[in-house]
């Protein structure tokens, strides 16, 4: 398996170096502690669009970040081109980031997370499309957008709050607070935290579990799991009336002043 550092932000697919019919996704973006581009966004969607038709032989697959941590977040340098009108701001979340998440979760190969370190905003919407969570002790959990002024979009947050729960997803968004580990355990938003040195292995041992039992039965697992979900859906006019904030100032105020590394001066006009 190439354990060579990406040079430019990508997702990789790679069949598993020693486990049979298990591969490895890979997110990586340098520098940016895997922080999610657009273009890694469409190539999420590119790995798990088919994928059970694909590779009809695959029995897991464990998805993870490049280097020891999971995903910090969305690339915020990447916004200010597509964030402050409407209509970019509404393909972007309607036509790159749903269809890549909803891609996971439609995906009937289970799927194993493993979490280490920052698992933010992205991460944490990526987290919730995968089946089992392994996370390690001083993983953290969250998505504190309110800080950059704008909301969870609606799709996205409907995959959160169907792992997370509505309460969890109330704290994690209004106040913008980050999980511990622990606290993500209790409230079953992970299966599993090990210590940091042991998450792969165990995301290993677990995916080498899965890959054990019959793939018919686990991919019929997750269709009826599907079924049996909370299910979310928003007419049109209610995913408008979410996007409207797209040429609020405090939108622009929140992302400007994180990429200026300084603090937010939020006026709610």
């Amino acid at each position: 398996m190439n354990t060579t550092a990406a040079a430019t932000p990508e997702v990789r697919f790679e069949s598993h170096a020693t486990l049979l019919d298990v591969a490895i996704v890979t997110l990586a973006n340098p520098g940016k502690l895997n922080a999610v581009s657009v273009a890694m966004w469409q190539a999420l969607r590119g790995v798990f669009d088919g994928l059970a038709e694909r590779e009809p032989l695959l029995r897991c697959v464990i998805v993870r970040g490049e280097g020891g941590t999971f995903v910090s977040g969305g690339d915020i340098e990447e916004f200010p081109a597509f964030r402050f009108d409407e209509a970019r701001l509404r393909h972007f979340h309607e036509e790159i980031v749903a269809p890549a998440l909803d891609a996971m979760y439609r995906c009937d190969i289970p799927l194993v997370a493993q979490i280490e370190r920052a698992c933010v905003g992205g991460g944490l919407e990526i987290a919730c499309q995968c089946d089992l969570r392994i996370a390690g002790q001083s993983s953290r959990f969250g998505a504190p957008i309110a800080r950059l002024g704008f909301p969870m979009a609606c799709d996205e947050l409907a995959g959160v709050a169907r792992v997370a729960g509505l309460a969890t997803a109330a704290e994690i968004l209004l106040e913008a607070r980050l999980l511990d580990a622990e606290t993500a355990l209790r409230r079953g938003l992970v299966h599993r935290v090990v210590y940091d040195d042991e998450v792969a292995a165990e995301a290993e041992a677990t995916a080498q579990r899965i890959a054990a039992g019959a793939p018919r039965a686990a991919r019929l697992n997750k269709r009826a799991l599907r079924l049996v979900a909370p299910q979310f859906h928003f007419t049109e006019a209610q995913r408008a009336e979410f996007a409207a904030y797209a040429t609020g100032p405090d939108h622009r105020e929140g992302i400007t002043a994180f990429i200026e590394k300084r603090k937010p001066n939020f006026t709610g006009s």
